[in-house]
């Protein structure tokens, strides 16, 4: 249950990250920032491997850079489509 909890609350952080890197904001708050980091763990761990630091089971590096794509992604759909 604690990594459960320990997970969620780094996915969150890793989708804070992203979107304050790129300077926009996720739709849907904190259950936004968890989903964004949670996708974006995914498509990095594709995209690059398990690299760096492996923290609540993301490995972080290539998390945050999934984080990134996902929401980068997100923001030209939602351009296009408004």
């Amino acid at each position: 249950m604690l990594s459960f909890i320990w997970s969620l609350i780094v996915g969150g952080v890793l989708g804070a990250i992203a979107g304050a890197i790129l300077g926009r904001d996720v739709p849907g708050g904190v259950i936004g920032n968890i989903i964004v980091g949670f996708i974006g763990s995914w498509v990095g761990t594709m995209l690059l491997g398990n690299f760096g630091p492996i923290i609540g089971g993301f490995p972080i590096i290539s998390a945050l850079i999934g984080a990134i794509i996902c929401i980068a992604i997100y923001s030209f759909i939602a351009k296009r489509m408004a």
